[in-house]
């Protein structure tokens, strides 16, 4: 009886025996397919995710042409505050030498006060005494005569007069050395500020390039090929993607329509005129930001180098030269005018005619022709 029922039972398999061989050898077979076949699954499955988050995170060139521009626009930004804390720091750099030349100036002058002074005092010691106005003002701290302005009503004597000199150059001496050491510290504060807009304006410049270098140079060439025609067929310019590696080459106009002859003569004044021959004759050269010419320019120095060879000095900055003349609505745009951009106004280009301006874009796209809606338009000035 225990036998029969011992015969027809069968042995239970471990749940492990289909991992570790058990069974049949068909079975073993047919369970190590399926195993394979779940883990390549399972494989795919992981690579198809991460593939997918990849390609989540990989911006599109147009993505990528957004966030450049954005970064040279950030960039122009940090410029214009360089550009006026330089400004900052050239002037108070010309009034710190010239306050240092005034206070050695004016310092000789009270030498030699001082030394008419002392040939005075010597001269009465000899006769029998030294006023005591003078033994005070030749004292080793001469602010007490300053401090004590009625010892010259005391004297009543022939040296006030030379007395009251040396206590005036005295004292403008220590105001001009005061102002002196005020600018330092201005100075100071603004190369500060210089130094900071300066890693700002490389950091926006990295990122932006870094950016590029995530393209492939069929895409940088599209982009190229997109800008090209945003500004327009035949306008004798360099691209503005002549920096993203398009290697688009520009130089100066030359007998096209709208060119440099036309645009002058229809310039409001010839100082205006003079400002769009010589827009017309930077074409082609580099942007660098910082820069005022004569080889390379950043928006506002070319502005300001155009106007300058007009006969008009204009500020550095396009924060500034936006307050150089007259506004000018849209309508009424004549060549020589300045036309600036975005609400924070960090763009500027000198108009030409016909919708189009001169100006330099950003870093790898020289200066060119290009028209003004390309950008937000914000305002124009006709500088006076």
């Amino acid at each position: 009886m225990t036998a029969t029922v011992a015969s027809h039972r069968k042995p239970r398999q471990h749940p492990l025996a289909a991992l570790t061989g058990g069974g049949s050898r068909s079975a073993r077979t047919a369970r190590t397919a399926a195993t394979l076949a779940l883990a390549g699954a399972a494989t795919a499955t992981a690579t198809g995710f991460e593939g997918t988050a990849q390609a989540a995170h990989r911006p599109t060139p147009a993505q990528v042409k957004d966030r450049f521009d954005a970064l040279y626009q950030e960039a122009e930004v940090a410029t214009q505050n360089y550009n006026g804390a330089k400004e900052s720091a050239d002037t108070a750099r010309e009034e710190l030498s010239r306050l240092q030349d005034e206070a050695a100036r004016r310092t000789r002058k009270l030498n030699a006060a001082r030394s008419e002074l002392g040939t005075l005092a010597a001269s009465q010691y000899r006769s029998g005494g030294v006023d005591p106005a003078v033994r005070l003002l030749l004292s080793a701290d001469p602010q007490r005569y300053l401090d004590g302005a009625a010892v010259l009503e005391r004297t009543g004597s022939h040296q006030a007069t030379a007395v009251a000199g040396y206590a005036r150059r005295l004292g403008s001496v220590r105001q001009v050395r005061q102002r002196a050491e005020e600018t330092v510290e201005r100075l100071a504060d603004t190369e500060a500020k210089l130094k900071k807009h300066r890693v700002t304006v490389v950091h926006k410049l990295g990122a932006a390039e870094e950016l590029l270098h995530r393209l492939t140079a069929e895409q940088r060439q599209r982009m190229t090929a997109r800008d090209g025609a945003r500004s327009g067929p035949g306008q004798g310019r360099t691209d503005h993607g002549a920096g993203l590696g398009g290697g688009l080459g520009g130089g100066p106009l030359a007998g096209i329509p709208g060119g440099a002859g036309a645009a002058a003569a229809q310039a409001p004044s010839p100082r205006a005129a003079r400002a769009v021959a010589f827009a017309y004759s930077a074409l082609g050269k580099p942007y660098v930001w910082g820069a005022t010419g004569p080889s390379a320019y950043d928006c506002s120095g070319l502005t300001q180098a155009a106007w300058k060879a007009g006969g008009v000095a204009l500020p550095r900055t396009t924060y500034t030269q936006i307050s150089s003349g007259p506004r000018i609505n849209r309508s009424q745009l004549a060549p020589g005018d300045l036309v600036f951009f975005y609400s924070g106004i960090s763009h500027v280009g000198l108009y030409v005619g016909d919708g189009q301006m001169i100006h330099a874009p950003h870093p790898g796209a020289p200066v060119r022709i290009a028209p003004i809606d390309q950008m937000p338009f914000a305002a124009a000035t006709r500088p006076a």
